[in-house]
């Protein structure tokens, strides 16, 4: 076990030339560096988190759902019991084509269209209600604001949010200060807690692809912290999370029927997500982490993996960039009625686009962490879901 911990973290290949872990684990008195164990505090705040989720969607959002007229909607028609097509349903398919439906209808002895409606049903009998969705994204928005508020009251102090060659001098050899613990700490915490509560959120069919999001998030936030990254690394998080709570305030506002105000938001979630993914990020982050940390301190291993990291994600902004202007451009020019959900995070993750009478499905998996969103590109343009 020893050796393999030796073989991971390599300080030649997690540290710039002629710095060793040896170095940064015995700082001067009243100086502290960063250390990978200080990031196991993270798991019991991640249970904290949780544990502070459900007391808050108990005690605040089903109380503040009730206000605005949400209520838990009742399934009026449940599907029969029947353990042959609960089987198919939970192993095989919940969409059965008709090959499926003619040979289910034939070993029943049901009708076709019979069987298509206990599907139906059975489908709709897991349908999350408005109640559940409002106070998830009421979560979500709450803590969004909170962290993000936190980030730029942190970031408006320090000399790295303003002149980004901060972010490396005397790199490696930065000192931890405790604003910049508790932001790290919280936003990996926070990560977790989604690890964990997605297997009791509403499911969603980009499950797997979110669940490998946020263990790549987890991953990308625990090995900057480990390799003293987090002057670059905050300011990577904050541009992040500038967008999302306003996404998750739009949701709601189209949950209360709020729909101007759903609009609204709407737009300034576009405005803001454009200036900071296609603006600030590049101009501003990609360029310290490429350009000014080579003169700085020059490049090393795994430099190279970071940086490749960080523009994997910015050719992600730019996908999710697209698909947020076709929406808009189909809703103001087009004037056609569609349905557009996207799983938007940084972070969009699926694209379900139902259209013509029939409202067929044509699903596209498009990266990780966008929330859910449904656009009627119609005359009312936007509507979140």
């Amino acid at each position: 076990m020893a050796a393999l911990s030796a073989w991971f973290w390599n300080e030649r290949f997690w540290l710039p030339h002629n710095v060793t872990w040896a170095d940064l684990a015995d700082p001067a008195p009243g100086v502290e560096y960063p250390k990978a164990s200080h990031l196991l505090s993270a798991l019991p705040l991640a249970l904290g988190i949780f544990v502070v989720r459900i007391l808050f969607e108990r005690f605040i959002a089903s109380p503040c759902a009730f206000l605005l007229n949400i209520h838990a909607a009742s399934v009026h028609w449940r599907a029969t019991p029947n353990p042959i097509l609960e089987k198919v349903f939970t192993s095989i398919t919940k969409c059965p084509d008709w090959r499926h439906l003619d040979g289910l209808s034939k070993q029943l002895d049901w009708d076709v269209r019979k069987v298509q409606r206990w599907f139906r049903q059975r489908r709709n009998q897991d349908k999350p209600s408005i109640l559940t969705k409002f106070c998830e994204s009421m979560w979500r928005s709450t803590f969004y604001l909170c962290i993000f508020t936190y980030g730029i009251r942190f970031l408006w102090q320090c000399p790295w949010m303003w002149e980004t060659q901060h972010c490396w001098y005397n790199y490696p050899y930065q000192v931890l200060t405790p604003g910049l613990y508790h932001y790290y700490v919280t936003e990996l915490g926070f990560y977790w807690s989604l690890m964990f509560s997605q297997f009791t959120d509403i499911k969603r069919k980009d499950f797997p692809i979110m669940f490998i999001h946020h263990l790549a998030t987890v991953s990308l936030i625990s090995f900057s912290y480990a390799n003293n990254m987090l002057r670059v690394g905050s300011l990577v998080m904050c541009v992040h999370d500038a967008s999302d709570f306003i996404l998750e305030a739009a949701k709601l506002a189209n949950y209360a029927k709020y729909q101007r105000l759903c609009d609204f938001l709407f737009v300034l979630f576009a405005v803001v997500f454009f200036i900071t993914r296609l603006v600030i990020y590049p101009l501003r982050i990609l360029n310290t982490t490429l350009f000014e940390s080579w003169e700085i301190i020059g490049p090393y291993p795994s430099w190279w993996l970071f940086n490749s990291l960080l523009l994997v994600l910015q050719v992600l902004h730019v996908i999710w960039s697209y698909l947020i202007a076709g929406i808009a451009y189909k809703a103001l020019v087009r004037g056609k009625v569609k349905r557009v959900c996207c799983e938007y995070r940084p972070r969009f993750s699926e694209t379900v686009v139902n259209s013509g009478p029939d409202f067929r499905e044509t699903v596209v998996n498009t990266g990780p962490d966008f929330r859910e969103t449904v656009v009627n590109t119609g005359p009312d343009f936007w509507r979140l879901l």
